[in-house]
């Protein structure tokens, strides 16, 4: 499966942003899709998770009740809807794609087969 993340942008404190990730190639109703951060200080940072079939969601604690991730699985699309965001939320944002359903991994980068190529998010003023 091939991932397309698009979306960010610049922001100032306290708006909002959504982030959309396109899959292709495969049946993306099957996959799982997830959304890390990186910094250059810090290392891929699960951010929240839709699991296929279902959709079980969830969130890391920086960004529960701020970001809600969703999934269109009709136009192969999940997204993730980014309000009251702080510069804390600055980074470079990904999505990826895996099969594994196990809740207790689906935090973990290498749970992850597939991933898009990023997307930027500068929370400025």
């Amino acid at each position: 499966v091939q991932l397309q993340a698009s979306g960010g942008g610049l922001r100032q404190p306290g708006g909002s942003l959504r982030l959309s990730c396109v899959a292709s190639g495969s049946t993306f109703r099957d996959y799982t899709i997830g959304w890390f951060r990186q910094t250059p200080e810090l290392d891929r940072e699960f951010v929240a998770v839709v699991r296929a079939y279902g959709g079980t969601r969830l969130y890391a604690d920086s960004v529960k009740g701020r970001f809600t991730v969703s999934r269109d699985n009709a136009e192969n699309t999940v997204y993730l809807q980014m309000n009251s965001l702080k510069p804390g939320d600055t980074a470079t944002y990904y999505c990826a794609a895996g099969r594994n359903q196990i809740l207790s991994s689906l935090r973990t980068a290498r749970t992850y087969s597939y991933w898009g190529q990023g997307t930027e998010l500068t929370v400025s003023s």
